[in-house]
């Protein structure tokens, strides 16, 4: 059953608790979304608190997928650029799908629904997102239209004696 997208969600108490557990989940799971397992709601609060205080400053926007149990699968966060210059694209940050639900192409419909939601935004002509190297999400971004345009070599280091690149990709919208 396919995923149900909602752009600019109510931040009610039962999404902020999905998104939540999700980034806990994922994070748990090997995700690449700014943690390394283990790791614990607590531990991940106060970055879900600035992705939802630029919310509600209008610096960011939320896109969510829910299951057809109305839970929180999948999120992706827009970040409009303040610099003057670089006001014509968005950053997409904290791309996530719960681990129960991969497999499902279920990552795809998220790209896609994000790159439909960012078309709508006014002046935006372009979607940046960086990931971390080593997992093989340049592939499927790649597979979703992105293009690598930069890759610092071992910028990210999830542990002593592991470093990854960072990886920043472009999909025009235009």
């Amino acid at each position: 059953m396919p995923l149900t997208f909602t752009l600019d969600p109510a931040v009610t108490p039962a999404l902020r608790d999905g998104v939540l557990d999700l980034w806990t989940d994922v994070s748990n799971a090997g995700g690449a979304v700014g943690f390394v397992a283990p790791v614990d709601r607590e531990r991940i609060r106060p970055e879900l608190v600035k992705h939802l205080t630029a919310m509600a400053e209008g610096r960011h926007r939320l896109l969510v997928g829910h299951d057809e149990h109305g839970e929180v699968a999948a999120t992706a966060f827009f970040a409009f650029n303040t610099h003057r210059l670089m006001t014509h694209w968005v950053w997409l940050y904290t791309v996530m799908v719960h681990p129960r639900h991969q497999g499902k192409g279920y990552g795809r419909d998220l790209m896609a629904a994000a790159a439909d939601a960012a078309r709508g935004f006014d002046g935006i002509e372009a979607v940046r997102l960086s990931c971390r190297g080593g997992l093989g999400l340049e592939r499927f971004y790649a597979s979703c239209g992105y293009k690598e345009v930069g890759r610092v070599p071992a910028a990210i280091r999830v542990a002593p004696g592991d470093d990854r690149d960072d990886i920043t990709l472009l999909l025009p919208l235009v």
